[in-house]
């Protein structure tokens, strides 16, 4: 079984390379693991105008469900609440989007399911 710092660190991998992946799709990657208060965002990406707000999840198999249906609502409400917190701390207004990458495998072969606009900021 792994431990916490080793599932810490696949994690922070399997993050890296959803960043660099993302990027071959046309996304430059601005900041990752910004913590807030009560949360914390994987990604934060700029597409276009826009400033994108990525959750990466990751499972090495799916047989149990894509790693995307593990964002719950109260986990999309902590991400909202950070990304508000990031915007006001760096005095932003621009518009932005929630996106999920579902990501499955182990490294180095995964495999990317980018989820655009996966769920919205109430």
């Amino acid at each position: 079984m792994a431990t916490p710092a080793n599932r810490r660190q696949l994690g922070q991998q399997v993050e890296q390379a959803a960043a660099r992946w993302l990027e071959t799709q046309g996304l430059a990657l601005i900041a990752s693991n910004q913590h807030a208060k009560g949360g914390e965002i994987d990604l934060i990406m700029r597409d276009g105008e826009n400033l994108v707000f990525v959750e990466v999840r990751h499972r090495r198999r799916s047989d149990y469900g894509h790693p995307a249906e593990t964002i719950t609502p109260a986990k999309q409400r902590r991400i909202v609440k950070a990304a508000r917190f990031y915007l006001h701390a760096h005095g932003l207004s621009c518009p932005c989007r929630f996106d999920v990458v579902g990501v499955t495998g182990s490294l180095p072969a995964l495999e990317f399911d980018w989820i655009r606009a996966a769920f919205d900021a109430y």
